[in-house]
C-alpha cells in the first residue's frame, strides 16, 4: 500500500539509519549508510570522526558539491514477517542551513545516537525534502 506523505515522514524521521545515494563523478549512483536527523523540512547527515573513514575528503561531500541532487532510503525489513514490510524514499537537494538550524540537526543525532554524544562532527550535511514516497506491506506502526 501506497503511503500517505505525513506517514512516510514519520517513519523517516523515526528510522535510525537509512542509505544515501549521491551522484558520482561519472554519473552513478553512489550509495552509503548514513545516521540521520530530520528538522521539519531538513535532513542532516554527520560527517563523524566516531567511525573510521578510508579519508577525511568523503566522496558523498564531494558528490553533492558537484551535483547537489541526493536520495535517502529508510526502510524495514523483517525476514520472518513480511507484513512488517516498509520503506520511504526522500528526494533531497543539498542546501544550505542558517546555524540555528543546523544546532537542532546536531541536537537530534546526539540525543539518537549515543556514540554522539560527546564526540564532535567534522560537520553536518544538510538537504532540503522535495518529494517523499513510500510503501508498506501493512499500516505500519514504527
Amino acid at each position: 500500500m501506497r503511503l500517505e506523505p505525513a506517514e512516510a515522514r514519520r517513519l523517516a524521521a523515526a528510522a535510525d539509519h537509512a542509505v544515501l545515494a549521491t551522484i558520482g563523478p561519472d554519473g552513478r549512483p553512489d550509495l552509503v549508510p548514513a545516521c540521520l536527523a530530520i528538522d521539519d523540512d531538513v535532513v542532516g547527515i554527520p560527517i563523524d570522526r566516531v567511525k573510521p573513514k578510508a579519508s577525511s575528503s568523503l566522496q558523498r561531500e564531494r558528490n553533492v558539491e558537484r551535483d547537489p541532487r541526493a536520495s535517502l532510503l529508510l526502510e524495514r525489513w523483517d525476514a520472518a514477517d513480511w507484513s512488517r514490510l516498509w520503506w520511504v524514499r526522500l528526494e533531497l537537494e543539498r542546501s544550505s542551513q542558517d546555524a540555528a538550524v543546523v544546532a537542532r540537526l546536531e541536537a537530534l543525532l546526539r540525543r539518537r545516537y549515543p556514540q554522539y554524544a560527546t564526540e564532535p562532527f567534522v560537520s553536518i550535511l544538510t538537504f532540503r525534502i522535495l518529494r517523499v514516497s513510500g510503501w508498506a506491506a501493512t499500516p505500519p506502526t514504527t
